[in-house]
């Protein structure tokens, strides 16, 4: 029963992470398919540049609901005593199972099921996430993403800062977290996220990246 549960949670966890967000968007309140338009990614960052702030700031809302439902549903182990509140390993359990959940959520929405597998880069998904796990090392994120997009205007780099002072705030005695394992994910995370914007790095080194336009147009 415990491992049927658990699997059931692990499969919620991949579709809540698969469900295309700026691609069901684009189609049915634009008539578009935001993978054909922009940079072609399926992502929160490409429906701001192509259909404006309010298109933009819903599928990311909702990208990042994804993540931190699908991490959140490790309390549902805990409500069936899977993670029994007792158990002196009770923190590591939960924390395991969160990172098992969200990265599932993570895999889901750079490989959709619901979207031939081709989806977004896994950044707004895995900031839901991050909340789930340690929401005030993450909010502190936040700020550094934001200081260095209205700095610099580069989404891509605020994004890859922002996803490396996670493991890096973990690692002062202030943020570290319970379980160590923790910050090895946080470091494993920046990865995976390097790895998705190998080509936008290139780009910032070779000055070739875009700027975000802060003041966007909506299209109508």
């Amino acid at each position: 029963m415990d491992i049927l549960l658990i699997l059931c949670a692990s499969i919620v966890a991949y579709l809540l992470g698969s469900i295309p967000t700026a691609v069901w968007y684009s189609k049915f309140r634009h008539g578009i398919d935001i993978r054909e338009h922009g940079s072609g990614n399926a992502g929160a960052t490409n429906t701001f540049r192509v259909l404006g702030k309010k298109a933009g700031s819903i599928v990311m809302s909702v990208d990042i609901l994804k993540g931190f439902l699908a991490t959140s549903l490790a309390w549902v182990l805990e409500f069936y005593e899977i993670i029994a509140p007792y158990d002196e390993f009770y923190i590591y359990k939960m924390i395991f199972y969160k990172l098992i959940f969200g990265s599932l959520a993570i895999v889901g929405h750079i490989f959709p099921i619901f979207a031939n597998f081709k989806g977004g880069k896994g950044v707004a998904t895995l900031l839901g996430m991050m909340l789930a796990v340690h929401h005030t090392a993450t909010l502190l994120c936040v700020g550094v993403f934001v200081i260095v997009l209205f700095s610099f205007r580069y989404v891509s780099l605020g994004s890859l800062l922002a996803t490396l002072s996670f493991p890096l705030l973990l690692l002062s005695p202030r943020f570290r977290p319970e379980d160590p394992i923790v910050i090895v994910f946080g470091f494993l995370m920046f990865t995976i996220v390097a790895l998705t914007h190998q080509k936008n790095i290139i780009r910032l080194l070779q000055g070739e990246e875009s700027r975000a336009n802060i003041r966007i147009k909506r299209r109508h």
